[in-house]
């Protein structure tokens, strides 16, 4: 669901200029906030546990990995405390901050302009880590509660062995949820979420780090294994193959289908012509209609469906429409489709 407050936001950096850029940034989006305008002075543990925010920046200047890496030293038993995750922005790349002390810290390019087009190119991407950083911050506070479930049968003894999910608007928390509360013995998920170039990565390092599952960017060919989750990469389209093996993906450009690349549509149309029975199609919250015609077309082929239903969406367009078309065969409060997915394996 939204997160009702503000994301408060700690700049960790005495630097002026660099706290004006975040201000910047974040200036018109309500649900941001930044917090402590001057700085944190010589204790920025202190800083960190003093303000308990949801989200930390922090600067990253070429050659001082090593004062870097004890920065993250010093605020990351303060962090941990609440959950709250670092976001590093510098001129170096993602793997210079992630290999420096085996720190978990977000990374986002220094833009090359504050003007203009250089500046709202990175305020697009600043913001959405920082929402997508939080939103997985706060699962990992609220621990779910699972009800009783079945066993689940493991490897090739599962009653359908393909589920796809897809989701637009609200769905990186949605699918988030459903994936914390599955067990590893699950069959294939492959998921499409509406998600820019860039930010699928990260999407799927966090449900990986937060499920029992092996969640990863999908990559062309991948295979669509028991216990994996694939999400479709930003940019790409999805969809769902089969040979001799089984099932596997195909990610490749293409047009925008339904107005989405990547689109559920794709990714429903081609679970139906390939999986067919064999499959769950799970339609959650999300504006408009990409994959509700499709998702009609899983149920015609045989599969098994569920939507989300209206008070647990965040913006009940996709499935909505869907219900409405007849291709809904259960609709489900979003605590509840983990739950409904278990019992339909066995």
């Amino acid at each position: 669901m939204i997160q009702q407050n503000p994301i408060r936001i700690l700049v960790l950096d005495d630097s002026s200029p660099f706290r004006d850029m975040i201000r910047r940034a974040i200036q018109g989006d309500r649900n941001l906030v930044m917090l402590v305008e001057n700085g944190f002075g010589s204790d920025p543990a202190g800083a960190a546990r003093k303000a308990s925010p949801d989200v930390i920046v922090l600067r990253e200047i070429p050659g001082a990995h090593r004062e870097l890496a004890g920065l993250l030293d010093r605020i990351r038993p303060s962090a941990q405390t609440n959950f709250a995750p670092c976001i590093v922005i510098g001129q170096g790349a993602p793997e210079t901050v992630r290999t420096v002390g085996e720190h978990d810290a977000e990374f986002v390019r220094m833009p090359v302009s504050l003007s203009g087009t250089g500046i709202g190119s990175f305020a697009n991407e600043f913001c959405t880590i920082v929402k997508l950083a939080a939103a997985a911050a706060i699962s990992m506070r609220v621990a779910p509660v699972h009800a009783a479930v079945p066993d689940v049968p493991s490897g090739g003894a599962f009653r359908y062995n393909i589920i796809a999910i897809g989701a637009s608007t609200g769905g990186t928390e949605a699918t988030a949820k459903i994936l914390e509360s599955l067990p590893a013995s699950m069959p294939g998920i492959v998921i499409t979420q509406h998600m820019p170039e860039n930010f699928t990565k990260m999407y799927a390092e966090r449900l990986n780090r937060n499920s029992k599952l092996s969640v990863s960017e999908a990559k062309d060919g991948d295979r669509v294994l028991p216990g994996t989750a694939l999400v479709a990469p930003g940019g790409l389209q999805m969809s769902l193959k089969k040979d001799a093996r089984g099932y596997f993906v195909r990610c490749a450009p293409g047009e925008r289908v339904n107005g989405h690349c990547p689109s559920v549509g794709v990714l429903f149309d081609s679970a139906a012509r390939f999986a067919g029975s064999d499959a769950i199609g799970v339609l959650l919250t999300g504006m408009g209609h990409d994959g509700a015609e499709e998702l009609l077309h899983l149920r015609e082929a045989g599969a098994f469906t569920i939507g989300q239903d209206r008070d647990s969406c965040v913006v009940y367009g996709m499935p909505m429409v869907a219900y409405n078309i007849g291709a809904v065969m259960q609709q489900l409060p979003l605590d509840r489709i983990a739950d409904a997915l278990i019992r339909r394996m066995s």
